[in-house]
């Protein structure tokens, strides 16, 4: 058995809010006459995003009988189910999910955001594999 979540930078969502800002930004500076400098500045901070975007990151997470693994960008990890002592399921003030293995040794380990399922999704197929889940609301660090 093996259930694999998987999130591409490319989507719908991140097309309409990178042109929404783009058009935002270009509507200052005809508009309101920015400068250009204020403009290219807006504009280099939305760069990632378009990067992302053009290039359609794939972040995933798999969780099998071997233990998980995932990728995201550059990053990649694997853990057997026997070093996880427990998992952290955290909730930031900003409603963001975070996801904690915390292994037989006492490290933490986070997983890349983007490549984590909504809580609610990965809970049970974590408690099918034996493993304890800890919910954290609203953790500050």
């Amino acid at each position: 058995m093996s259930d694999r979540f998987a999130r591409s930078g490319r989507s719908w969502t991140a097309l309409v809010v990178l042109a929404a800002v783009w058009a935002a930004i270009f509507a200052a500076w005809l508009m309101l006459d920015a400068a250009w400098w204020i403009v290219a500045g807006l504009i280099a901070v939305t760069l990632p995003a378009a990067w992302e975007f053009a290039t359609a990151r794939q972040a995933w997470l798999c969780v099998d009988a071997d233990g998980l693994t995932w990728a995201s960008g550059r990053t990649k990890g694997q853990v057997s189910f026997e070093k996880i002592d427990h998992v952290r399921l955290e909730t930031r003030l900003d409603f963001s999910p975070r996801v904690r293995l915390v292994l037989t040794d006492g490290k933490r380990l986070p997983l890349p955001p983007d490549c984590t399922p909504p809580h609610a999704q990965l809970e049970p197929k974590l408690r099918a594999q034996g493993l304890r889940c800890e919910r954290h609301p609203f953790a500050l660090l």
